[in-house]
C-alpha cells in the first residue's frame, strides 16, 4: 500500500470515521469555503486559461497548474469556474493542504482510491470522473517532474 503524505493520511482518517452522508457534505462545503486561498495567483495563469492545464471530465470546469518549489516539491494551484462547484473546490483546497510541498515520490504514487475514502463510494459517476480528472493532473505534474530530474 502506497504511504500517504501525512496531512493526507489524517484527513483520509478522518473522513473515514464519518458514516453520515450530510456530516460528510457538511465537512466538504466547509473545507471549500477555503477555496480563495488556493485559487490561481495572476502571476501564475490568468483567463482564458490554456487547455492543457483543464482537469478532464470535471464539469465544474476545474484547472490545475504546479508553480516548482526551491525545495523540489511543488506548490499547486486551482481555479474552479463554475461557482456551484463545491466539490472540485474541497478537492482542490484537499489537494493543495496535503499534496502542496510533498514529496513527489509521495504525490506520483497515490492510487484514486483516495478521492472515494474523501468523498465517499457513493458519489456520482461524473462528479468521482471530475474529482478525478482534478486528481489525475495533480499526479501528472508530479511524475513528469519526477522524470525531469
Amino acid at each position: 500500500m502506497v504511504q500517504y503524505p501525512d496531512k493526507l493520511q489524517e484527513l483520509v482518517q478522518e473522513f473515514g470515521s464519518v458514516t453520515d452522508r450530510r456530516e460528510r457534505a457538511e465537512m466538504l462545503i466547509e473545507i471549500a469555503d477555503r477555496f480563495d486561498e488556493v485559487r490561481v495567483p495572476p502571476q501564475i495563469a490568468t483567463q482564458p486559461y490554456d487547455e492543457s492545464h483543464r482537469a478532464p471530465a470535471c464539469e465544474s470546469e476545474a484547472f490545475v497548474w504546479a508553480a516548482d518549489r526551491p525545495d523540489g516539491t511543488v506548490k499547486f494551484y486551482f481555479d474552479v469556474l463554475n461557482p456551484q462547484g463545491l466539490s472540485a473546490m474541497a478537492m482542490a483546497v484537499i489537494l493543495d493542504e496535503t499534496l502542496s510541498g510533498q514529496p513527489l515520490e509521495q504525490v506520483a504514487a497515490l492510487s484514486d482510491d483516495v478521492i472515494f475514502q474523501i468523498f465517499g463510494k457513493e458519489i456520482s459517476m461524473g462528479k468521482g470522473a471530475g474529482l478525478m480528472g482534478i486528481f489525475t493532473l495533480v499526479r501528472r505534474y508530479a511524475r513528469e517532474r519526477l522524470h525531469k530530474n
